[in-house]
């Protein structure tokens, strides 16, 4: 009969990690949650779901664009004056390319990833019910998530996250932005 030996260094905390950055507008919440999840794929994790970034025409933003972190595939988020959708401030949401990329990123990573990436839960995003349902099923599966969170934002998804003891919100800050990217890397790679 073979005998199970288990070593104390491959325990590993079952709980799935869920961690949120929030701060305010420019202050680094994309830029940390796009090095963590690097440093995540380098060290052999498959990472999956969504990233945005602004659009700029010079030095003027214009818009922001949706990335999906597994196929690379990228859209328009929303642009200022330009499009059909919900407004929101000056910009327009591009519900087309939120769903089929930004919401379809989210719901491939939790079938098919170890750690999901949801940049952002903000007010542009949140008009997509088919966004809210994905972030859902991201919170509610066996997968770490990493996601960024409108300061502002006001919706029950937000308060769902706010009130879950078990999510760890950070706000970023340009003192600790620099060093957040390879705590939270550490804190997900330490319950793998």
């Amino acid at each position: 009969m073979d005998r199970l030996i288990v070593m104390t260094d491959t325990i590993r905390d079952p709980v799935p990690r869920r961690f949120f950055l929030t701060g305010e507008p420019g202050c680094g919440k994309t830029t940390v949650a796009r090095r963590a999840a690097e440093l995540l794929s380098v060290r052999g994790l498959k990472v999956g779901g969504m990233v945005t970034n602004e659009i700029r025409d010079h030095r003027t933003r214009v818009g922001f664009s949706v990335e999906d972190l597994t196929t690379g595939q990228r859209g328009t988020l929303a642009f200022a004056s330009r499009g059909q959708g919900p407004h929101v401030g000056r910009y327009i949401v591009n519900m087309p390319d939120l769903e089929r990329i930004g919401a379809g990123s989210i719901e491939r990573a939790v079938a098919d990833a170890d750690v999901i990436v949801i940049d952002e839960l903000g007010p542009m995003e949140l008009h997509s019910t088919r966004f809210v349902t994905s972030t859902d099923a991201a919170l509610n599966s066996p997968k770490h998530l990493l996601a960024t969170v409108h300061k502002r934002a006001k919706h029950p998804l937000i308060s769902r996250v706010k009130s879950n003891p078990t999510c760890v919100i950070f706000e970023v800050t340009a003192e600790n932005r620099e060093e957040l990217p390879e705590h939270l890397a550490k804190r997900i790679m330490e319950s793998k």
